[in-house]
């Protein structure tokens, strides 16, 4: 199975051609994240997720996980002892090399990270259009509003409501000028939609209905990020021509991923629904939907779950990655990488070889369920059909400084029944991976091709 990090000094074992480098981390988790309702059982909660009778899991792991204690104090070391950017190489085996790897301290307290697939996937859209920003961000602070106890969070609430509606009263007619021609008319019903359901939470509000908050919050959010993709017209930049002829996801897509729970008494299936950005990362997107219409992971067993990432895509046989029949040959894709700021993704290169030490990706490593594409930590553009979601609360992980951003490509996130991932364990099955939306906008498809 492929790497998608290393550590100075333990491995993982395989038992594929090559020893592929890989962290056991023992995460701290800071909050709950899975089916557990109450204390004495799990309930469903989410209605994908069903209860079934116990399993026996019965497959083997294909990895066994060492120690990282001495990796863990190498960082926690590196980031509190060493002046100005922190470093380790952690793709150079047993060395701690000088070279920097994270951003300086700054980044660490420059403010309270995004960390909600949502507003991650509305603030990575090729925009620029602050009107419409400014009915998103009230919105969004409605979360932070929600966690002040009792109904004294509905006095905030209600200010986050105004604020929202007043920016969208006086910002009309930039929202409206920023859309594309072709999808004005779709933008405007939204916008209208918008203005009705602002009145509607705001009602909730006065009528002191705080439980109704957060689903009519969860709508109008959806309300915005739709109207914000109405304003993206086209494709925004060329893919480099050694790539033009791969798949490519030329926008966004929907999939939803089916999982068999084999070792559960409480949870017998959950359905996840990922979305995939084809505008930041349109070569490894295009690659994975182009899988999933090939079925390449349907009946797929979950391959590593060890409470830092869950990971699968590692196909039966000494094959690494995927076998393209047409042409007998493992089809690999370039790491790819965009930048915050650019406006095209950088390829087969880390940003820490790039020297863009204190650079932010478009897509982090800062949510629940980041979708990103495994590769061998020694060779950048050796992905191919292995992919992980990374579980959140890991120390290596925080967000806006973590050892993963700018080094693995992430290429979506799961937007629902995300906190389930933590319940996955190796040999659970997916079921199915299934495209929902947005295939209209997949180009060069290999599955419809013979063989």
């Amino acid at each position: 199975m492929a790497a998608i990090l290393s550590c100075p000094y333990h491995s993982f074992g395989s038992n594929s051609p090559t020893t592929a480098r890989t962290p056991w981390i023992r995460p701290r988790f800071l909050g709950t994240h899975n089916c557990n309702a109450g204390p004495s059982s799990r309930r469903a909660v989410i209605s994908f997720c069903s209860s079934s009778n116990n399993h026996q899991a019965h497959n083997k792991e294909k990895r066994r996980p060492f120690s990282m204690k001495e990796c863990a104090i190498s960082l926690a070391l590196a980031v509190g002892l060493v002046t100005g950017a922190p470093s380790l190489d952690l793709s150079a085996g047993d060395a701690i090399a000088a070279s920097p790897a994270l951003p300086d301290l700054s980044v660490l307290i420059s403010g309270p990270p995004i960390k909600d697939p949502g507003a991650l996937l509305r603030y990575a859209l090729p925009i620029d259009n602050k009107a419409i920003r400014g009915v998103q961000k009230p919105l969004e602070d409605i979360t932070d509003s929600l966690k002040v106890a009792g109904v004294k969070a509905l006095d905030s609430v209600e200010r986050n409501v105004r604020q929202a509606s007043r920016a969208l009263k006086q910002g009309r007619p930039l929202i409206i000028s920023g859309l594309a021609d072709s999808k004005k008319e779709k933008g405007e019903e939204l916008l209208r939609k918008l203005e009705v359901g602002l009145d509607e939470l705001q009602q909730i509000v006065e009528d002191r209905q705080r439980d109704a908050v957060a689903p009519k919050q969860k709508e109008l959010l959806q309300y915005v990020g739709s109207v914000e993709e109405d304003m993206v017209d086209g494709f925004p930049y060329e893919i480099p021509e050694e790539y033009r002829d791969m798949p490519l996801l030329k926008g966004r897509a929907a999939v939803d991923m089916k999982v068999k729970v084999k070792d559960n008494p409480n949870l017998e299936e959950c359905l996840f629904r990922i979305v995939l950005d084809g505008y930041n990362a349109p070569v490894t997107a295009g690659n994975f939907v182009d899988l999933v219409e090939r079925h390449f992971y349907d009946g797929m067993e979950i391959q590593r779950a060890d409470g830092f990432v869950v990971q699968t895509g590692d196909p039966e046989g000494p094959a690494e990655g995927f076998i393209d029949p047409s042409t007998e040959k493992p089809r690999t894709i370039p790491l790819e990488i965009m930048v915050d700021g650019d406006k095209a993704p950088v390829y087969g290169a880390t940003l820490e070889e790039l020297g863009l030490y204190k650079s932010q990706t478009k897509l982090p490593f800062n949510a629940f369920g980041t979708m990103a594409m495994a590769r061998d930590e020694f060779e950048n553009n050796s992905a191919s059909s292995q992919v992980f979601w990374l579980l959140k609360e890991s120390e290596l992980t925080p967000s806006n400084a973590n050892i993963l951003d700018g080094r693995y490509a992430v290429f979506g996130y799961v937007t629902e029944n995300e906190g389930f991932l933590a319940d996955l364990k190796v040999g659970d099955v997916i079921e199915s991976i299934q495209v929902v939306s947005g295939l209209d906008n997949l180009v060069n498809p290999t599955y419809k091709i013979a063989g």
